[in-house]
């Protein structure tokens, strides 16, 4: 990895990130940055990011550094920087000038009590795009507030929506506070840089909150919580009765959408033996007649009597299923034009060969530990991508080389630096 060059025929080559960020939702963010490649930098503390040392696993005894760190921080180069040194925040202060993207996830007024608000970063840099993770934004009422992935669901409208209407809320397994917001924060980058294309060079200030990344995540919810109109209408799709409701309720598997869905159990009864079907109202004479009964039947062939017996056509249709596998089931219905799919576990989906041929399970070689895999790149341009996903960085791999080759320190400012304490903390008394 030490000799990794970022490419110059893709997307972003040519555009340097100068990439603050730790954990999950920043290191999403310049990651995907990186895949369109981009130069991402990630600067780190001589401690390091502290996901390098979270959840980590041993093999034949050895500890590895954590996945956690290493599906999130690939195509990067990492700088070790000690920003409490003069040294260090020299370091600093010439990354800026020769970057075109910063990105932290600090809490609120992190950098500006470092003594680097954006006044002084476009000082150093007009151009410079200054880009922030926030759990609920620079300001507001929440904005002191610490946030995590389930509190941001909690938040901003999704845990409230998910789950059995008779138990409890549930966070969703997708983690759409933390990487929702990365992919948010990636695309405001992107606008941001092309807004300095068109206007004379001008940097600004891009700012994703977790909260409200959850909350567009959520928007057709709020579509339903606008059809409540306050209690005085009802979601005839949902299978919990709405009426009355100034709230949209948890509705377990209904599908939300304009047409009836829901989960169906199929041989051999496994947790994950579901499939997922969707009632489209085109197809719903061909589904009926699929499952044995009368393509008129007048219980299910309309909307609105499809809607207030969704229950009783999912038990129907149940019994159709018990007798198949869900991939039997899968195949058949999709040749029918049903949509439906199978209910799919981690094992199942990174095994699957639709997911193989798109390039979303690939290996990843050149890292201490071995060859990994990792989720690849789900946004696919013809000319913009990198033509492979590498090993993210040792801790501080590349410090000796981004000081001389972005910074432009000479080698006797190197040794300088390096013995003035720019890149590592002090000895422990």
């Amino acid at each position: 990895m030490a000799n990794y060059v970022p490419p110059t025929n893709k997307a972003l080559s040519g555009v340097r990130v100068l990439d603050m960020t730790h954990v999950q939702a920043g290191p999403a963010c310049t990651q995907l940055l990186a895949w369109m490649g981009a130069d991402v930098v990630k600067f780190e503390a001589p401690t390091g990011d502290i996901t390098r040392n979270q959840l980590n696993i041993s093999v034949d005894g050895k500890r590895q550094e954590s996945f956690y760190f290493k599906m999130l921080n690939s195509n990067k180069r990492s700088i070790t920087v000690n920003m409490k040194s003069p040294a260090g925040r020299e370091v600093f202060e010439q990354l800026v000038r020769k970057s075109d993207v910063i990105v932290d996830n600090f809490g609120p007024g992190v950098l500006a009590r470092l003594g680097y608000p954006p006044a002084t970063l476009h000082g150093l840099n007009p151009g410079l795009v200054i880009a922030a993770v926030k759990g609920f934004g620079a300001a507001g009422p929440y904005a002191n507030y610490k946030a995590y992935e389930p509190i941001a669901q909690a938040m901003g409208g999704a845990m409230s929506v998910t789950g059995d209407p008779n138990g409890p809320p549930t966070i969703s397994g997708a983690f759409i506070g933390d990487t929702g917001t990365g992919v948010h924060l990636a695309a405001g980058v992107c606008a941001a840089l092309f807004h300095r294309t068109h206007n004379g060079g001008k940097g600004q200030e891009v700012e994703v909150a977790m909260m409200e990344s959850v909350m567009n995540l959520c928007r057709v919810k709020f579509r339903d919580h606008l059809r409540l109109q306050g209690g005085k209408s009802a979601l005839a799709e949902y299978g919990p009765p709405t009426l009355g409701l100034t709230y949209v309720p948890r509705a377990l598997n209904d599908s939300g959408g304009g047409h009836v869905g829901s989960a169906i159990p199929c041989k051999p009864f496994g947790p994950n033996d579901y499939i997922y079907l969707i009632a489209q109202a085109q197809v719903v004479p061909v589904l009926l007649k699929e499952i044995g009964l009368d393509a008129g039947d007048e219980r299910f062939a309309a909307a609105g009597p499809r809607n207030k017996n969704q229950n009783e056509l999912w038990k129907i249709v149940g019994e159709y299923c018990k007798n198949y596998t869900k991939y039997e089931v899968t195949a058949r219905f999709n040749e029918l034009d049903i949509p439906c799919g199978p209910l799919m576990s981690t094992e199942e989906v990174v095994a699957d060969p639709h997911v193989a041929f798109r390039d979303m399970w690939p290996v990843v070689d050149g890292h201490p530990d071995g060859p990994y895999n990792t989720v690849g790149m789900p946004i696919k341009l013809s000319l913009g991508n990198v033509d492979k996903i590498v090993t993210s960085p040792g801790l501080g791999e590349h410090t000796e080389e981004i000081t001389k080759s972005v910074c432009g320190f000479s080698d006797t400012d190197f040794k300088r630096l390096q013995e003035s304490g720019a890149f590592t903390l002090p000895p422990k008394k």
